[in-house]
């Protein structure tokens, strides 16, 4: 392992003003949201959709640091037979792959999932490297309800990300360690903190265990936010709060980056976050963004699947691309969005 490499990949993922595009949906989510813009779901529209996405030259350029891959992603070549990974890398984006395989019940523990793709995923991770992948993402999921989530769940999940950040990191590549405290239930923004916390303090745990150099890895939290069923929804500055004091408590200065996921808010909410906790600053982080539908909504309805609403498709994600840019230095307004409306 080179960490002076490593590091120097992590630092560039989460650059001043920029953050990463999540463009890894499975075949079977992209599928849905293919589905909500009557689109259908091919290996080619697949290739077309991102392909657009990729070519979006001033979003990829200015706002968008790297891009994470689902597999069959990093194999395709655009129309013109250019490697759809050669686009990032030509953007100046760094290429990225998720390489968990999905989630599956996990025994002795109804309601509650464990993440699976630790077999074979040094051989993986081999190809991914050669192919021109720099950075890997792995998402471990944790519930919350009644009497969930368990330790049991806490421990294994942190354990198999610590386990693949070990592997990413002898093969080369910079680990996204992503834990997500889901926010489908109907806990209040308390009971999401209580949580992330125990979720953050034993993940870290687990990486120090099994040795990770926190130098080479960027962290993928949630924010500290209610469950979407809960009666009392929380203000933006509440979030910010609570979740910048979450993060202060549990994450280590050595980490590079912190980029968050979206996790099922609107656009304009997971900006709203962003932009909030940045104001607060002083941190010895950088918090950025992952985001994967609070970037890519927007320009899935305007592209619609047809070749003439490439622009449009482009200029969405552009729009969305810089708010959230602006967000990451504490300088959006949410007038801004209904210029652009």
């Amino acid at each position: 392992m080179n960490l002076a490499d490593l590091n120097k990949v992590a630092v560039a993922m989460v650059a001043p003003g920029k953050g990463i595009l999540a463009a890894d949906e499975s075949t079977g989510t992209i599928k849905k949201r293919f589905d909500a813009i009557k689109v259908e779901s091919t290996e080619d529209s697949r290739r077309d959709y991102r392909e657009m996405l990729f070519r979006s030259s001033e979003a990829m350029s200015r706002y968008i640091s790297g891009v994470i891959l689902y597999d069959e992603t990093i194999w395709q070549a655009a129309r013109d037979g250019t490697p759809l990974i050669k686009l990032i890398e030509q953007s100046g984006a760094i290429p990225g792959i998720k390489v968990d395989e999905g989630t599956q019940a996990l025994p002795n523990c109804p309601g509650e999932l464990v993440t699976v793709g630790l077999d074979k995923l040094a051989e993986r991770l081999k190809k991914y490297y050669e192919r021109g992948a720099r950075f890997a993402k792995w998402r471990a999921v944790i519930d919350v309800g009644p009497n969930i989530p368990t330790m049991t769940a806490i421990d294994v999940n942190a354990h198999a990300l610590a386990r693949y950040a070990a592997l990413c990191q002898a093969a080369q590549i910079v680990p996204i360690v992503e834990p997500e405290v889901l926010m489908d239930g109907d806990h209040d923004i308390e009971r999401c903190y209580e949580v992330t916390k125990r979720v953050l303090n034993k993940t870290f745990q687990e990486l120090r265990v099994q040795r990770i150099a926190l130098e080479g890895m960027v962290l993928k939290p949630n924010m500290v936010v209610p469950g979407k069923k809960s009666p009392r929804q929380a203000s933006v500055e509440e979030v910010a709060e609570k979740t910048v004091r979450l993060l202060k408590n549990c994450v280590p200065a050595a980490v590079p980056g912190i980029a968050f996921l979206s996790g099922g808010q609107s656009d304009e909410e997971a900006t709203a976050h962003l932009d909030g906790m940045n104001r607060i600053g002083g941190l010895p982080w950088p918090l950025t963004f992952s985001y994967g539908r609070a970037l890519q909504a927007a320009p899935q309805k305007a592209w619609s699947g047809k070749s003439e609403n490439t622009a449009a498709g482009q200029r969405a994600f552009t729009h969305r691309a810089r708010m959230n840019s602006l967000a990451r230095k504490g300088e959006w307004k949410a007038e801004l969005e209904k210029k652009a409306a």
